[in-house]
């Protein structure tokens, strides 16, 4: 199968079975840009709620860039890896001062931009503006694998580059926006991971690893290391008012500009009652008596787990300072939901609330 084959054969199958997304076929660069940057280690049918949202609260790059950070984190909310929003809403604020509220359309310059890498500037370039920058992503990688039979370690460097030499020379170059949305379409629905439906497979005729029975080998990809798992000890000071205390997480950490309630790792030999207290005396420079475990619950990032114990503290001394955080509040226990918290704390928040179910500790 030729290259003129592989692509008219590929954008007929896409013009009849591609999936109806919000995103898809929208003219305005925009929003392809904030698809893309949700869709990014994120399922469809995961960002498609929260792309909705997003847009209906900040329609244009101007909203976004006018809005606080806050309010950007706030409907990220429960979407996970949340560098992306913050690199989305600074890079909007360098659109609206440097470039009139537009994306560049070349390549070179959009990558300049916070937060847009290799694929995401190849793909909103191909969709927006129909430059011919073939997009490489997880289901690209499988697809192209199979189909040229490359049997090398996805993982490393030279493989991901080799993939990206054969798609830059497959992409049709008078339709790369429906090009690249094909090949990810046929990756996500078709040449899946497991059980790929090769007899539905537009390129099937031409596929190394279909001729080969190889489609379960290939690709390959080498063991991931294994990720560590910490167990977390959070404490929930409770005022006499019954306000509980909250921490602005700091702008440069993991889940930055995110509230939490104060904590952190649990060291061998120490109970996590210990832990708590400890915790909170290095991060606020207070005495606290842990007496109440409310919940645990167990959480995975990308490169780690947690077992997080959430205990009900009373102040014993000192006036809490926000030593590891850029900022601390007293806050209502109905006021929780209108802060944006990481997913393990939105869960302690809706428990907090009245409205949510945890594993119970003691």
């Amino acid at each position: 199968m030729n290259n003129n084959d592989f692509s008219h054969h590929l954008l007929s199958w896409y013009q009849d079975h591609k999936r109806q997304m919000p995103w898809r076929g929208e003219a305005d660069p925009y929003k392809i840009w904030v698809s893309e940057i949700m869709l990014q280690q994120t399922r469809v049918d995961q960002a498609t709620p929260y792309f909705q949202n997003f847009i209906s609260l900040f329609p244009t790059v101007f909203d976004l860039a006018n809005a606080e950070q806050q309010e950007v984190l706030k409907a990220w909310e429960g979407l996970g890896y949340y560098s992306r929003a913050r690199n989305l809403h600074s890079a909007a604020k360098t659109l609206v001062q440097d470039y009139n509220g537009k994306l560049p359309e070349s390549y070179d310059e959009i990558i300049k931009l916070k937060g847009i890498g290799p694929y995401t500037a190849a793909a909103v370039t191909s969709i927006a503006f129909n430059k011919p920058n073939a997009v490489v992503d997880g289901n690209v990688i499988r697809v192209l694998t199979r189909y040229f039979g490359v049997e090398e370690d996805v993982r490393s460097t030279k493989t991901k580059n080799r993939v990206q030499d054969f798609a830059t020379e497959l992409i049709d170059e008078d339709n790369p926006a429906d090009f690249n949305q094909a090949m990810m379409e046929l990756g996500s629905v078709v040449c899946k991971p497991t059980n790929p439906e090769c007899y539905k497979c537009p390129i099937q005729s031409g596929c190394v690893a279909a001729k080969t029975a190889k489609t379960d080998t290939i690709p390959y990809k080498s063991p991931a290391k294994k990720k560590p798992h910490h167990t977390i000890g959070v404490g929930i000071i409770e005022a006499e008012d019954g306000k509980l205390l909250i921490a602005l997480r700091p702008e440069d950490a993991m889940l930055g500009g995110l509230w939490e309630f104060p904590g952190g790792k649990q060291k061998e030999g120490e109970e996590i009652q210990e832990t708590v207290e400890r915790e909170l005396a290095e991060e606020l420079g207070v005495e606290v008596k842990a007496y109440k475990e409310l919940m645990r619950l167990k959480h995975t990032y990308s490169h780690f787990s947690i077992t997080m114990h959430a205990w009900m503290c009373k102040l014993v001394s000192g006036k809490p300072q926000p030593k590891s955080s850029q900022e601390i509040r007293w806050v209502e226990r109905n006021e929780l939901e209108r802060y944006p918290f990481p997913k393990a704390n939105k869960v302690l928040t809706e428990r907090l609330m009245g409205k949510g179910q945890g594993e119970l500790g003691i």
